[in-house]
């Protein structure tokens, strides 16, 4: 979810429900946290909930290092990635790569762990490929190495985010370890939020690509766990403001260059449903000020309304 879960996105999303939102993955590689783009994800002041950040990389110092910079920067809590199948990523043996090296999975962990005071926690997937699903093993060394919660998306490496996510190695794991398990994958409801609780045993779910366009799947989701009932779907007026707030805080954050860009993907994303045809979205991002961009989405809110 890099350059989706920005300080905006995860503040809007912790607004409408969500327990807790972490980070933009960063390098652990210090040599390119002088870049735009790794100071604005080093911003760790002004979260909404728990400040937790995600570091990757594959060398066990300089992960303890990235550790202990983000959690003299304000971090609460450390996540570790270990799911990130992206070529870039694995190339350099980070992410979901790891799960291939069981030996310096825990080397890792044990170095991010003894290096900080604070919470460390880890995400994986259930393995490389189909062939080696070692999730089990790589949750029992987290587990004995001092991580406190691990998120498992269910699926391996190999499978990227084609076909459906799998449950029953997370329902493995959790029956194997003490620790909280979180279950993550195709979860884009609140009966299937349930479902994925029940079959599994996981302490929580999260939620990645079904809340582009639709960060309120995160209340939808509590009440109904909470009540048992479904929650009436957000109005047009409030989709529209809550899409305006948004647009804007990304302006403020950005700037007015790059906000007008990053707002593009949003917007795109919050108007699938309506915008089947692609007409306004095609218009939409080829305005090139915040001013066009807020007032043409106020006009298209308006004449959907009306």
């Amino acid at each position: 979810m890099a350059g989706i879960t920005d300080q905006p996105f995860r503040r809007l999303c912790c607004q409408l429900g969500a327990g807790l939102a972490v980070s933009e993955m960063l390098s652990a590689n210090p040599k390119v946290w002088n870049t735009d783009k790794s100071r604005l994800r080093m911003v760790h002041s002004s979260e909404a909930g728990v400040r937790s950040v995600q570091i990757a990389g594959s060398d066990p110092a300089e992960l303890a290092h990235a550790a202990q910079f983000n959690a003299e920067n304000g971090a609460q809590i450390i996540d570790i990635n270990m799911g990130c199948p992206a070529k870039k990523v694995n190339k350099k043996l980070a992410g979901s790569a790891l799960l291939k090296e069981p030996s310096l999975v825990e080397a890792i962990v044990k170095s991010v762990v003894d290096a900080v005071d604070i919470p460390v926690t880890l995400k994986i997937r259930t393995g490389w490929c189909e062939n080696t699903r070692n999730g089990v093993e790589i949750a029992q060394i987290a587990e004995r190495n001092g991580i406190q919660s691990l998120a498992v998306h269910g699926r391996t490496r190999s499978d990227f985010y084609k076909g459906n996510a799998e449950y029953d190695t997370i329902k493995a794991i959790k029956q194997s370890i003490s620790i909280p398990v979180v279950a993550n994958g195709d979860i884009d409801s609140a009966h299937k939020a349930e479902q994925v609780l029940d079959y599994t045993g996981a302490d929580a779910v999260m939620i990645g690509r079904a809340a582009q366009g639709r960060p309120w799947i995160f209340r939808e989701i509590n009440h109904y766990l909470s009540t048992g009932h479904l929650m009436d779907s957000p109005s047009l007026m409030e989709q529209r403001d809550i899409l305006l707030s948004h647009v804007r805080e990304l302006h403020s954050f950005y700037g007015d260059f790059m906000g007008v860009r990053i707002a593009r993907k949003h917007v795109s994303w919050y108007l699938q449903v309506h915008d089947e045809e692609k007409a306004f979205r095609s218009k939409f991002n080829a305005l090139e000020s915040c001013e066009e961009q807020l007032s043409a989405l106020k006009l298209y809110f308006d004449n959907l309304i009306n």
